[in-house]
């Protein structure tokens, strides 16, 4: 670390999308800071106003602005996902816009887009402006420990649980399946999270897929697939949990069938402006129906819903401690580093080794679809397993719901289970 940095301001800043906890975070930096006599400013937007000038971007904060708010989802301070590292002139003024107000000293909240930014404001001010930065995403996919969260996402999958619930009450009411699609461009944590905890029918998530690129019709018969077996057990309804971040394990010819593709301003698809969940209905309803198979199929987008929820407890912790960390970090002279809370201890990671060097990206934690955790998962999904092909009576069952010999429905739906991981298996000490 360098030498302390109480001498200027501290600027906190939230980027990307909501997660609970933002709140948290601002404020306990915010009251750690302001007891070390220390000005702080919010910078509204994210990085959006700095970029352009905006004299008006950052807003003094003092203890008596945050004191509670760190029990309330959303941000104060809002965000956006304005990417400052695409052109020089834009860091810049980022960075002018800092030093305009005497900060020295940024504190960063958000996701690995962010992160990224962090790091190249870090490197730009070359020393004249210390960074933490606070990782957020209820994606849960930043490169930590397996046992860290990031925050927010204990609340999201929390109050996607509560959704999921009641959606599988209303399923099994009115006889009629629910496809729920879950945000996680890269991987299926939330996903996952929420579908084993809340007992869903199936999720279905990217990593299975092990890295593929897979024909839509992949997809489709992996859920049409699950409706017949669940016919064949007795059951009209169900509920399928599937992580957004499918959507980019499709071939994306088949992807570009459901309409327009969008970029942000990262260069990702824009997963919200594509009608991933009413594609995969209206294909899987096809299919039913040229299988002379009656099902009530109804998609669902759940996130939104989830990102400003007012953080559960495990968050308002977490958060509080992660804020704490950040502030005496920077005032303690530190610089460069996401902030970490690991076996109840403090421990920065600098930006710089977390980042991909081929893409400049943070790089990406995935459901490791080889654990125990997720062969648990797999074993209480309804969904065709390798072994249903192997069970003649099994087979029989379902190819008959499909109208379809056994052996045909073999060669039409046996490839659904390639990539199924092999049966779990406990070590007997």
């Amino acid at each position: 670390m360098s030498n302390s940095g109480t001498s200027g301001a501290l600027a906190i800043l939230a980027s990307g999308g909501p997660a609970p906890g933002i709140n948290a975070v601002i404020a306990a930096a915010t009251i750690r800071a302001r007891l070390e006599g220390i000005p702080v400013f919010g910078v509204r937007e994210g990085f959006s106003r700095l970029m352009v000038g905006d004299s008006n971007a950052m807003t003094p904060l003092d203890i008596e602005d945050v004191a509670r708010i760190h029990l309330r989802g959303g941000s104060v301070l809002g965000v956006s996902r304005a990417n400052p590292t695409r052109r020089i002139e834009d860091l810049d003024r980022v960075i002018e816009g800092l030093k305009s107000k005497g900060v020295d000293k940024l504190m960063t909240i958000g996701g690995d887009d962010t992160a990224y930014s962090a790091f190249r404001t870090n490197e730009r001010a070359a020393g004249d402006i210390s960074i933490a930065h606070v990782p957020k995403t209820i994606d849960n996919d930043l490169d930590l420990p397996p046992e860290i969260d990031t925050f927010g996402y204990q609340t999201a999958r929390s109050v996607g649980v509560d959704v999921v619930r009641n959606l599988m009450t209303d399923a099994k009411t009115t006889s009629r399946w629910y496809f729920v699609v879950a945000m996680g461009r890269t991987a299926g944590h939330l996903a996952l999270g929420i579908g084993k905890a809340a007992g869903a029918t199936l999720t279905v998530i990217p990593e299975e897929f092990e890295g593929q690129k897979v024909p839509m019709a992949h997809v489709v018969d992996i859920l049409v697939g699950a409706i017949l077996k669940r016919k064949a057990g007795g059951r009209e309804d169900g509920v399928a949990v599937i992580a957004e971040g499918v959507a980019f394990s499709i071939d994306e010819d088949d992807l570009s069938q459901l309409g327009p593709i969008e970029r942000d301003a990262h260069g990702h698809v824009r997963l919200a402006e594509l009608d991933f969940a009413g594609g995969l209905k209206r294909l899987v309803r096809r299919r039913i129906e040229e299988l002379g198979v009656e099902c009530t199929v109804v998609d669902k987008n759940i996130g939104y819903e989830l990102r400003c929820a007012d953080p559960v407890p495990f968050d308002l912790e977490y958060c509080r401690d992660l804020g704490y960390c950040a502030a005496k970090y920077l005032i303690d002279g530190g610089s460069g580093s996401l902030i970490s809370m690991q076996g109840g201890r403090f421990v920065p990671c600098p930006l710089r080794r977390m980042l991909d060097p081929e893409t400049n990206r943070m790089q990406v934690r995935r459901v490791d679809v080889h654990s125990t955790r997720y062969a648990i998962a797999r074993r209480y999904m309804i969904r065709l397993r390798r072994d249903d092909f192997e069970d003649d009576k099994e087979l029989s069952a379902v190819a008959d719901i499909a109208g379809m010999s056994p052996e045909a429905f073999r060669q039409r739906f046996q490839q659904v289970v390639a990539l199924e991981p092999p049966a779990l298996e406990l070590e007997i000490a």
